[in-house]
């Protein structure tokens, strides 16, 4: 088994993944995600677009495998009354009794107490096992990292845009203890994969090799991934059969990132290319 492919801990949730999660919302077929499943990746994020083929496939896997499927559920809702009439929304769509993540979605500043107090008491109810909370703005996670009510971190991070080696990853504590560290956006909106957005006599990467260069990174738990269709799924499902980059793959990835970064960075088109 290669080291990407090993089961391991999302930081203190305890909750156990593999290397690989999944986005909703950019639509990939049902049957893509029970591939995906098969393959053991278990993390579902039904989230901003909480897509049907996602939800047909959490009804068909549940029944029988909810000890090994992982289920988040996001909420942007900025008051604490809604954050619980979301969660219990998306619980009935699915089917299910609890989450095991809620992400409070795009806090670039500490939510406020009613959304937190939201937040520990659907936890201590059951309803949901980890809280996890996503932001933009760097500097504010090591306020999230001290805090222990937050169980995972969700990060933007890839070969583009890597300033989460600086500002992030170096707060998070060696001696264990430290939240689960998700990353998303890998393929920075497909950019990295396009090939007209490549310097001179570069090879184009895969979206494999997007998310292998930012899982080869050790404080990188999980990353998510945003098919849009089978084959896409497939493809990235071969990160699972690859280790981490060498030095000389980094090296590539960060001259293609630099380059990316210095000739696109204001033309972030989300529906040209799909695939995250």
């Amino acid at each position: 088994m290669t080291a990407l492919a090993q089961t391991r801990t999302l930081g203190r949730s305890g909750l156990r993944v593999k290397a690989l999660g999944f986005g909703a919302s950019y639509g990939a077929p049902a049957a893509a995600y029970e591939l995906a499943f098969e393959r053991g990746c278990n993390y579902f994020y039904w989230g901003s677009l909480r897509s049907r083929a996602m939800k047909e496939a959490i009804r068909h896997i549940a029944p029988a495998h909810r000890e090994g499927l992982v289920v988040c559920i996001q909420s942007f809702s900025r008051w604490g009354c809604l954050v619980r009439r979301s969660l219990h929304s998306a619980l009935k769509s699915l089917g299910l009794d609890h989450a095991d993540v809620l992400l409070l979605g795009w806090y670039n500043r500490m939510p406020g107490p009613a959304v937190m107090d939201a937040a520990v008491r659907l936890k201590e109810e059951g309803k949901i096992r980890a809280i996890a909370i996503s932001c933009h703005h760097r500097p504010m996670f090591e306020a999230y990292i001290k805090d222990p009510r937050f169980d995972i971190i969700m990060v933007r991070y890839n070969a583009a845009h890597r300033g989460a080696e600086r500002e992030v990853f170096p707060k998070l504590p060696s001696a264990g203890g430290a939240p689960g560290v998700i990353t998303y956006t890998t393929t920075r909106w497909g950019h990295l994969i396009d090939p007209r957005r490549m310097p001179a006599g570069t090879r184009t990467p895969g979206a494999a090799d997007c998310y292998r260069f930012v899982l080869t990174d050790p404080h990188v738990d999980m990353c998510l991934s945003g098919p849009s269709t089978l084959e896409q799924m497939q493809e990235n499902l071969r990160v699972l059969d690859s280790e981490p980059m060498g030095d000389e793959e980094l090296r590539w990835m960060r001259d293609v990132g630099d380059h990316v970064h210095r000739n696109g960075l204001w033309d972030w088109n989300p529906f040209r290319q799909r695939q995250q």
